[in-house]
């Protein structure tokens, strides 16, 4: 396949995480193996089973207009954070707005706003529910409210595809920018819904971790010990540009958004397909996307959330697509599970091994799984030149997203 004609690359980063209030934070705590799981300390959480999460570093209203947060939901303001420190460390583009777009995801949207306004409804009655309660819970008003923060007029769009959704968008702004007409766009996605209610849903599924006296050790991709994942809230945000744009007005370039590859599993609406088919799918059809062979991937961020039944079928597709020899890293060791915003903030963990040259160890893996048979980076960050890498990310309902990215 040929690669295409017209180049994306990425010229701004930003996020807000358990790690750290913006990029720089969040990498340092990756490379010193820092965990952002905490105990819940809420009076509600004694009545769980979960009572572990990876809260936020550092709280969005610490970097929002106190007026403007109020009108937002959580994930909305964390959405914002991540957009504003992506679009300064691009450099603030001069586009046209008819040609600047955003493509922002989440996995649930506000739920925070919609549990919390449900229990004013109940209590205090109709005239008590707060007139924003529809624009804070939409599921598009992350994505609406970075577009309004930029001035963006070409499009904005939102993917809702569970722990893929922001690395579709990703992907879907991949696609727009090659069709000629944008110049720039702000893709990404956030997440914020530490709540009882989601906590004690996933809890009854068993997907999550109940190692509530080690919240630091109970995230351990790959690990024999693993028992399920840890909710976490953030957000991240990549500026994409074509590159003769970038290249037209000085950008600094990290890396080059060279594939992408969307498939779906059609085995189950929670569980993966242990064969992992589809995934191996959608990084065949990056690869090939960017122009690529397997071989020429060194590095994948690896989807792992920690889960017994997740983390095995990766490691196959892996192998399928790509092949042994490559270099794999867990991020969610140390990050929890962003849900809708995982997919961008680990394609920024990507795209700066690659700048960088580093790949992050993987926290926790001390009893690595008998199958698994791939190189994990564990106990010290690995220097590596990579010039080709995969971003994995696979949702509830069997998303399959794979991004490739590339030295510009």
């Amino acid at each position: 396949m040929a690669v295409p004609s017209i180049g994306v690359v990425v010229t701004g980063l930003g996020a807000t995480t358990p790690l750290g209030g913006d990029v720089a934070t969040t990498w340092e705590g990756l490379l010193a193996g820092r965990s952002g799981v905490r105990p819940l300390t809420q009076d509600w959480a004694a009545q769980l089973p979960v009572r572990i999460a990876a809260s936020l570093a550092q709280e969005p209203i610490e970097k929002l207009a106190r007026v403007k947060a109020r009108r937002m939901d959580r994930s909305e303001q964390v959405a914002v954070v991540a957009a504003q420190e992506a679009w300064a460390d691009a450099g603030a583009p001069e586009v046209d707005p008819i040609r600047l777009a955003v493509a922002f995801g989440t996995g649930i949207g506000g739920a925070l706003s919609m549990l919390e306004q449900d229990d004013i409804l109940e209590t205090k009655g109709v005239r008590a529910v707060s007139p924003r309660t529809i624009p804070m819970l939409m599921p598009n008003g992350p994505a609406a409210w970075v577009g309004l923060e930029l001035g963006a007029k070409g499009r904005v769009s939102s993917t809702v595809s569970a722990c893929a959704s922001s690395s579709e968008s990703i992907a879907l702004a991949l696609d727009l920018l090659r069709s000629g007409r944008y110049d720039v766009i702000v893709a990404g996605g956030a997440e914020a819904v530490i709540h009882p209610l989601p906590l004690a849903g996933f809890a009854q599924m068993q997907a999550m971790s109940t190692r509530n006296d080690e919240p630091e050790r109970a995230s351990r991709p790959f690990d024999k010990g693993r028992d399920g994942f840890v909710l976490g809230e953030g957000a991240g945000a990549l500026v994409l540009e074509r590159e003769d744009f970038a290249v037209a007005r000085g950008a600094r370039i990290y890396a080059r958004l060279a594939g992408a590859g969307v498939t779906a599993d059609g085995y189950d609406i929670v569980k993966p397909d242990p064969s992992g088919e589809g995934q191996a799918r959608a990084m065949a059809q990056a690869i090939e996307d960017a122009g690529l062979k397997g071989s020429d991937i060194s590095h994948v961020n690896a989807h792992a959330t920690s889960t017994p039944v997740g983390d095995m079928p990766e490691t196959l597709s892996i192998r399928s697509a790509v092949g042994a020899d490559v270099v794999l890293t867990a991020p969610k060791s140390m990050l929890g599970h962003l849900l809708g915003g995982a997919g961008a903030v680990e394609s920024i963990a990507t795209i700066l091994s690659i700048h960088h040259g580093v790949i992050p160890a993987t926290a926790n893996l001390e009893d690595p799984d008998d199958a698994l048979s791939l190189d994990v980076v564990r106990v010290e960050p690995r220097k590596l030149t990579i010039d080709a890498a995969l971003n994995n990310s696979f949702g509830f309902g069997g998303h399959n997203v794979a991004l490739a990215f590339t030295k510009p």
